[in-house]
C-alpha cells in the first residue's frame, strides 16, 4: 500500500460518492419458500459454551499466567496436545460446535478462536485472505468459497511474558504453502457473520433443503450487503427453486457490481436460458468466455507496475479489472483513482477515491483517505 502515496501526494481531486446501499427489498421473495426448519439466528455463531469457558478459567489458567492470553492461547490453538484441533472443512460450525468437536473449516476454527480470544479480553482482528478461488456446484451452478484467517493481540495493558516477544500473531488454521505469496483485507464482524450464514445456506442447497438453504441466504444478504458471495448464493437458490426471473434479478444486479464475476455471468447465463432468452444468454456466454482466468492480485500488480512506469493508461485497464472482479476492495479503487488523475479524469478520480475509503474496514486507512481528500478539496477550491 505505501508504494502508492507517492502517487497521490501531488495529485488532487474532491470527493462525492454514495456508501453501499442496503439490499433492495425486490431481492426477496418470501413466497416461494417454507418456513426453515431451524431458526435462522446468529447470535449463536460467537457464543461461548460453559466448557470453553472452563477451559479458558481451569485447563489453561496457569499457561496465561505465566505467557499471557494472548500467547497461550495461541500456543493451545497449535500445540495437538492441548485442544487437538482438526482442520475438517465439510461443514461450517458455530464457534461452540468447534470447540465441542475439535475440529471445523477455516471459518468455524476463526469463530470459536475469535470467541476464546474475547473472553479473555483480546483484541481480535479478521482478515479474508485471497486465494483462487475453489468452485463448488449445486448441480450445474457454481458458487464460490473462500478464505479467512484471524489476527489476535495482547490485551490493552497486559504485560508479556518473559517469552513472549511479540504483540499479535496470525493464526491460520489453512496456512499458505511455503513460499507462497498472500494478500488480505481486513473485514469487519459482520462480513464475517454473513460468511458463516453464506456457508450454511450453500451447505443446505446442497443437501436439497431449499427453505433453508434461502433464509440462510437471506439473512447473510441482509448482515452484510457488500458481501456479495452471499447475492449469488441467494440466485442459486432461486433457480434451483424454478424462479428464473428472481434469480436474474440479483445476478444482474450482482454484475453489474462486478462484472468480471465468472460464478454469477455463468449464473446469469442459466437464468436468462431459462427464461427462453436466447440472445441474452448468448451474450453473456460470450462475456464469460473474455474473463480471464488470472490469480488473486494479477492485475493489481501489473497496474503498480505501470503506476510506476507512469503508464496511467495501462493502470487503469489493469485496476478496471481488479475493481471488475472485487468490487469492495478499497485498495484496487485507490490504485484506479490515482491512474485515472494522471490521465486528468479528476471526476472518476475522485469518485474511485472515495469507494475506497468507504470500503476500507481499517481505521488508519479511511484516516488516510479521508486526509487525502480534504486537501484536494482545498487545492480545487484555490
Amino acid at each position: 500500500m505505501t508504494r502508492l502515496i507517492p502517487f497521490l501526494l501531488a495529485l488532487c481531486l474532491a470527493a462525492c460518492a454514495a456508501p453501499p446501499q442496503a439490499p433492495a427489498a425486490s431481492m426477496f421473495d418470501d413466497r416461494l419458500f417454507g418456513a426453515p426448519s431451524e431458526p435462522v439466528d446468529d447470535s449463536r455463531i460467537f457464543a461461548l459454551s460453559d466448557e470453553m469457558r472452563r477451559y479458558l478459567e481451569v485447563d489453561l489458567a496457569a499457561a496465561i499466567r505465566a505467557k499471557g492470553g494472548r500467547a497461550a492461547l495461541v500456543d493451545a490453538l497449535y500445540r495437538r496436545g492441548s485442544l487437538r484441533l482438526e482442520y475438517d472443512a465439510v461443514q461450517t460450525r458455530t464457534a461452540a460446535q468447534a470447540f465441542e468437536a475439535r475440529s471445523g473449516n477455516c471459518l468455524s476454527l476463526v469463530l470459536m478462536s475469535a470467541a476464546l480470544a474475547r473472553h479473555l479480553g483480546l483484541p481480535v482482528q479478521y482478515h479474508h485472505v485471497f486465494v483462487e478461488e475453489t468452485w463448488g456446484r449445486s448441480g450445474d451452478l457454481l458458487v464460490a468459497s473462500g478464505h479467512v484467517n484471524i489476527t489476535l493481540s495482547n490485551a490493552l495493558g497486559e504485560s508479556r511474558g518473559r517469552f513472549d516477544m511479540v504483540d499479535a500473531s496470525t493464526v491460520d488454521f489453512d496456512p499458505p504453502a511455503p513460499g507462497q505469496r498472500q494478500h488480505s483485507r481486513v473485514i469487519g464482524e459482520s462480513t464475517v457473520r454473513a460468511m458463516f450464514m453464506n456457508n450454511r445456506a450453500a451447505e443446505n442447497l446442497a443437501a436439497g433443503r431449499l427453505a433453508d438453504a434461502y433464509w440462510w441466504a437471506r439473512a447473510a444478504v441482509v448482515a452484510e450487503p457488500t458481501f456479495l458471495q452471499a447475492h449469488n448464493t441467494l440466485a442459486v437458490v432461486y433457480l434451483r427453486r424454478g424462479a428464473p426471473a428472481q434469480a436474474q434479478r440479483v445476478l444482474a444486479a450482482l454484475v453489474e457490481l462486478e462484472p468480471a464475476n465468472a460464478a454469477a455471468l455463468s449464473n446469469l447465463a442459466k437464468a436468462y436460458a431459462a427464461l427462453g432468452r436466447a440472445e441474452e444468454a448468448q451474450a453473456v456466454q460470450r462475456r464469460l468466455a473474455q474473463v480471464e482466468a488470472a490469480p488473486p492480485f494479477h492485475y493489481f500488480q501489473a497496474g503498480i507496475a505501470a503506476l510506476e512506469r507512469r503508464d496511467y493508461l495501462q493502470a487503469r485497464t489493469f485496476f478496471q479489472k481488479e475493481v471488475a472482479r472485487a468490487a469492495y476492495y478499497h485498495e484496487f479503487h485507490f490504485g484506479l483513482a490515482i491512474a485515472l488523475l494522471g490521465l486528468g479524469e479528476f471526476e472518476e478520480a475522485r469518485r474511485q477515491l472515495t469507494l475506497a475509503m468507504q470500503s476500507s474496514t481499517r481505521d488508519a486507512d479511511r484516516e488516510l483517505y479521508a486526509g487525502k481528500l480534504e486537501r484536494m478539496k482545498e487545492r480545487r477550491v484555490q
